[in-house]
């Protein structure tokens, strides 16, 4: 075989995978584009939903017809009674939205009784690690109706790192108000649950706090350095195929011997 025909096999084998290569850092480039522009408009959404004042919680009747993208972090206020007895204990991990909280502990959810007999499941705050008994924190067990401010939230998703709940010792580790409720039997309850920003409890715990805005927002660094493994890539296959070609153009053809021996 030729010079030129084995440089023109090995640039053509060259040229398929990198051709592949090239076209998924660019793809993933771009991908990292839209996400940045969706994170933006998330965090524009989010920011304006938490800056409104709380209008009143939506009634039981309206409370099916609700739609998670459109009512999620309202701000909502209404008048219920906390029933303590079955309050539950739920894993909190670091979350974007309480940069105030630090440290191991739990999120404690407790059904709020409303004036019609429904329950809305409430996140009244943090606890650290060593006070997830109420016994510890007996002057935060308010009793009475009382006047809630806080967020709607939606259920959390469970992936495939969440351990499995241990409703017998009342510990969840995804914010599922709906799960909590069944295994405490709490009904009629709403689908959704709300992060409390007030009041706060005498003795300051549980902890609520208001909900902030804190997603990160990297996604054009990601996209800088898809787009910019996609040029070395490119620079190095260009280089790489001229020097073939260079070294074929100053290569002698062999002949293939057949003319020997004549």
């Amino acid at each position: 075989m030729s010079a030129a025909a084995t440089t023109r096999q090995s640039w053509i084998g060259l040229l398929i995978p990198a051709v592949l290569a090239f076209a998924a850092l660019v793809a993933l480039g771009t991908w990292q584009l839209q996400r940045k522009a969706w994170k933006e408009g998330l965090i524009a959404t989010l920011n304006e939903r938490l800056a409104v004042p709380p209008a009143a919680l939506p009634p039981p009747a309206l409370w099916p017809s609700l739609e998670q993208a459109r009512e999620e972090y309202r701000r909502v206020k209404f008048s219920a009674t906390f029933d303590h007895g079955k309050e539950s204990l739920v894993y909190a991990a670091p979350s974007a939205f309480r940069p105030d909280v630090a440290g191991p502990g739990y999120w404690i959810f407790t059904p709020a009784r409303l004036t019609g007999g429904s329950f809305v499941m409430v996140n009244r705050g943090f606890v650290p690690e060593g006070r997830q008994d109420p016994k510890s924190r007996a002057d935060g067990q308010i009793a009475g109706p009382v006047e809630i401010v806080g967020a709607m939230r939606w259920p959390e998703g469970r992936n495939w790192f969440s351990p499995a709940d241990d409703p017998q010792h009342n510990l969840w580790f995804v914010r599922d108000p709906l799960a909590i409720a069944a295994a405490k039997g709490i009904h009629p309850v709403a689908p959704f649950y709300v992060e409390e920003e007030s009041p706060v409890p005498p003795g300051g715990l549980p902890q609520p706090g208001k909900l902030m805005v804190m997603l990160r927002d990297a996604h054009l660094q990601y996209a800088l350095t898809w787009y910019g493994l996609a040029l070395v890539l490119l620079v190095v296959v260009v280089a790489r195929v001229r020097s073939w070609f260079g070294d074929t153009a100053h290569k002698p053809e062999i002949p293939d011997g057949g003319g020997r021996g004549a």
